[in-house]
């Protein structure tokens, strides 16, 4: 490279650091709640998909079966979700939220609200355009 020519952005690390910082920003949001980013990602999902069955869960999450049955359990142990049988396939559980899951999704809610205030301030709706379309291009390149 030469001295006239610029490195590259590091976009890979730069997503991947910034990936890690909103997920412990929003674990730290809602510690006093035990609410974890995966946790908050459950709620949304159950809140606009009830009566979500775990694979379907895991599937929004991009997470491993395993891994997501154990936030489930640790979830319900908490009172966050309810988990039952399907009455139609007794493989499924269904997944809803429990009453203390509905309170706690208006403060993840909230959270979210101020996280994005926080990562949009300074920049132009043009500027903001071409970074979400840019995070889209990445979730469909890297499948």
């Amino acid at each position: 490279m030469t001295a006239d020519q610029q490195a590259p952005p590091r976009l890979v690390f730069l997503l991947m650091e910034a990936e890690r910082r909103v997920g412990r920003w929003i674990s730290r949001r809602g510690s006093n709640r035990g609410i974890s980013a995966a946790a908050a990602g459950v709620l949304f999902h159950v809140a606009a998909h009830p009566a979500a069955t775990t694979g379907q869960v895991a599937d929004a999450l991009h997470g491993s079966a395993a891994g997501t049955s154990g936030l489930l359990a640790r979830m319900e142990s908490a009172g966050l979700i309810h988990r039952t049988l399907d009455p139609d396939d007794r493989r499924s559980i269904r997944i809803s939220l429990a009453p203390a899951g509905k309170d706690t999704m208006n403060d993840v809610q909230q959270a979210v609200i101020d996280l994005n205030g926080l990562v949009t301030d300074g920049f132009s709706v043009q500027e903001l355009d071409t970074v979400a379309r840019w995070l889209a291009h990445v979730s469909q390149a890297v499948r």
